[in-house]
């Protein structure tokens, strides 16, 4: 606990739990008093009531018709200037919002003192890892014939066409209106052009709507026509990053507009399509680029080991509320990740869909994940520049075939280049590391082996 005067205010810290403080302020009651008498005085300039002039309205005029509003904007001035004080003064690392029970009902006295307290979540604190002589497995990857064949498969779906069709199959693209409920009645969504897939056959009946993962989607779904309307019920994840549909009821209808079956490109048009005289030269090709591909593939391997032997040396409290809080930070961390590993947007948001389903302990480990290369960064001084935040987004523009410019104008409106900024710096940072890690290189046969059940 500590004790100090920040700007003429009592102000007392505390612990009140792992990464969570209490700070109490008391603010003088000549400070409460000088704040409330500039509020009028500036009010009395401003003031126009009917029967006197402008800026000429007697001041206990003024306090009687305006008294209730000026102390309240007064209260949330000082509230708010003796919070910044003592976070500053204080050096601490807030985390989100402050939370403050019954600072509501407080009201504003003259010539009385202003006491709150209010509650915050702070970076937590932490003994680093070891950052040295890490042990990770470097695999020998090759380029298999059916890597090739996955490859040009999945490229002559995206290149295939859309056929609509009277009547749904396993895989169909399903388009209409989607609405979820929750229990009390509230509409929550109601989405004009809403996609939602059949569960394909080899999805053992799961798929997605509004972002929801439903286990059972195929027996819930059906195989609907146009014009039907589904009832879908499901379970709001535990680690959705809205709240409010945590463990919650979701009552999801959808109303289909439309049914899409996307037929496949036929390897030699697609081969013709890309300016390849055959379907082997495109293989050809297809297995080159594979190949400039590998040595990305090894480091995000052992990025991922890397990442795995800091969280499980790390010995890290932290609160329920700030695991719970931290959920968006976590989904939008493994979104640019899988959009820097070229996934495809569809398959991007089912991984953040199951994401949303993992459990407790997983949204704790990428949490703390978080923090370690936070600290972790600010210890290895890695700097991060908009050369290497325009390189990224080059290199990711590159993966779905988009212009850079493009994708830089899609992230700013989503609000997404911070998110990018930050990845680059945690590669920087665990790269900084595999530089002085113990690296042993084994084969791909070896490394699936060892890993198989750690994925």
């Amino acid at each position: 606990m500590s004790e100090s005067a920040v700007a003429e205010n009592t102000v007392t810290v505390s612990d009140v739990g792992p990464s969570r403080k209490k700070i109490t302020i008391e603010v003088p009651a000549d400070v409460v008093s000088g704040k409330i008498k500039d509020s009028v005085d500036t009010l009395m300039v401003e003031a126009d009531l009917p029967g006197f002039r402008k800026g000429r309205v007697p001041r206990r005029l003024v306090e009687k018709r305006f008294g209730s509003s000026i102390r309240g904007e007064t209260k949330n001035q000082l509230v708010a200037e003796a919070y910044n004080s003592a976070v500053e003064e204080h050096k601490l690392q807030v985390l989100g919002e402050p939370s403050s029970e019954g600072l509501e009902d407080i009201e504003l006295e003259d010539g009385k003192p202003l006491k709150f307290e209010v509650e915050i979540e702070v970076l937590p604190e932490f003994a680093l890892p070891e950052l040295k002589g890490i042990k990770v497995y470097k695999p020998q990857l090759e380029v298999k014939d059916e890597a090739v064949e996955a490859e040009l498969e999945r490229l002559c779906t995206i290149e295939g066409q859309l056929e609509e069709r009277e009547n749904s199959e396993p895989g169909d693209y399903l388009t209409g209106i989607a609405r979820m409920e929750l229990p009390d009645g509230t509409e929550f969504y109601n989405i004009n052009g809403a996609v939602v897939q059949a569960p394909p056959k080899d999805k053992d009946g799961r798929g997605m709507i509004l972002g929801i993962m439903v286990d059972d989607l195929e027996k819930q779904l059906g195989l609907p026509n146009a014009g039907d309307v589904v009832e879908i019920k499901a379970k709001g994840p535990q680690n959705h990053e809205i709240e409010r549909l945590r463990g919650t009821d979701l009552k999801m209808t959808f109303t289909v507009e439309r049914i899409d079956r996307i037929v496949p490109a036929e390897p030699a048009t697609l081969a013709l399509g890309f300016g390849f005289p055959s379907e082997d030269v495109l293989r050809e090709e297809i297995k080159k680029r594979l190949e400039g591909q590998i040595a990305a593939e090894q480091q995000q391997m052992m990025r991922q080991q890397v990442t795995t032997t800091l969280v499980d040396s790390t010995e890290m409290d932290l609160p329920e509320k700030m695991a719970e809080n931290q959920a968006a930070r976590n989904l939008e961390r493994r979104r640019m990740d899988l959009m820097y590993r070229g996934i495809e947007p569809q398959h991007i948001e089912e991984q953040i869909s199951d994401l949303r389903n993992a459990s407790h302990d997983v949204a704790v480990s990428e949490l703390k994940l978080y923090f370690i290369l936070h600290r972790a960064a600010d210890e290895l001084k890695v700097q991060v520049t908009e050369g290497d935040v325009n390189g990224r987004i080059a290199q990711m523009a590159a993966q779905r075939r988009e212009r850079p410019e493009k994708l830089r104008q899609e992230l700013i409106k989503n609000n997404q280049i911070a998110s990018v900024f930050q990845q680059v710096r945690e590669h920087k940072t665990l790269d900084a590391i595999l530089k002085e890690a113990e690296v042993e290189e084994i084969s791909q046969e070896a490394f699936v082996e060892k890993f198989a059940d750690k994925d």
